[in-house]
């Protein structure tokens, strides 16, 4: 069972969005990330080399970026936010991975 840690900015992300999505977002991350966060699925894969993290977690149109470390068996959520077609939104500006 690995551990998930919230950063401060992925919690001022997650509070930016709706009531309703972050329940949404925090049991997806409860659900998916908690047991086998390192395997590739169709709403979990490995991003190329970005300086926001290495995995991101799909969750409707909502997207959560993570980092694991295995030996800890930790999994660090670094940011929350919303991708619109090919424009990802954090706190409501673009942000280029």
């Amino acid at each position: 069972m690995f551990q998930i840690e919230i950063t401060g900015n992925a919690l001022d992300d997650l509070r930016f969005l709706r009531k309703v999505s972050q329940t949404q977002i925090m049991d997806a991350i409860e659900q998916q990330l908690g047991t086998e966060p390192v395997v590739e699925t169709r709403n979990r894969k490995r991003l190329r080399p970005n300086p926001v993290a290495e995995w991101e977690l799909r969750v409707d149109e909502h997207r959560v970026f993570y980092d694991i470390d295995p030996a800890s068996q930790r999994v660090v959520i670094k940011a929350v936010g919303s991708k619109i077609h090919n424009q990802l939104f954090i706190r409501g500006r673009e942000f280029e991975l």
